[in-house]
């Protein structure tokens, strides 16, 4: 312990890294250690705060979604038909490639993000405007295999604490009332965090 303590005192710009790391450490929020690149363990003080965190956004989203959970596993073709979505994580995705010691017939990929997992679902969910709005919620571990110098909670492999909302919608009226409706869900997230936000539109 004495020895993290030292490290964790570096000035962060002589090696923010190792201070970095030695803060988790020493505050038992998140151990490094662990023997996978990119891949790293929640103490359970750390995993208390996560569970807080995430509880604050249970509350808000709970009040007009449902949660819900989507598998891991996503077929090859399935994730090919949002080729373009997916671009930017060609090089990221991890593929599984045998069950056990028979090669698989199709090729699954561990999802980066769940799109390809859930509208094909939606797609057979939705029939009629009196299944809207559909409006459902998530929190997984995605995976990525991050080619650039990975940190813990800012730039991961397996991203233990992922959430998106996916939601269906009559009339692109009702669509653009959500967005506005999700900005102020996430102001309020940020608000009882105390941490100042400023939302911005995309170009």
């Amino acid at each position: 312990m004495a020895e993290q303590e030292k490290e964790a005192t570096l000035p962060s710009k002589e090696n923010f890294s190792e201070w970095y790391n030695g803060m988790l450490q020493i505050a038992e929020i998140m151990d490094v250690r662990y023997p996978v690149k990119g891949s790293y363990v929640w103490y359970p003080f750390g995993f208390s705060i996560r569970r807080n965190v995430y509880d604050i956004i249970r509350g808000l989203l709970d009040k007009d979604h449902q949660e819900t959970l989507f598998p891991l596993l996503i077929p090859e073709h399935e994730f090919m038909k949002e080729a373009e979505h997916i671009k930017g994580f060609e090089e990221e995705v991890y593929w599984v490639l045998n069950g056990g010691t028979t090669p698989l017939d199709v090729k699954l990929a561990l999802r980066p993000t769940s799109e390809t997992a859930i509208y094909p679902m939606y797609r057979l969910w939705v029939r009629t405007h009196a299944d809207l709005p559909l409006k459902l919620y998530q929190i997984v571990n995605t995976f990525r295999y991050e080619t650039k110098h990975t940190r813990p909670l800012i730039r991961l492999r397996e991203i233990t604490s992922f959430k998106e909302a996916h939601t269906v919608h009559a009339t692109w009226d009702e669509a653009a009332s959500q967005v506005d409706e999700a900005i102020r869900l996430y102001i309020e997230f940020y608000r009882r965090l105390a941490i100042p936000v400023l939302p911005s539109k995309r170009p």
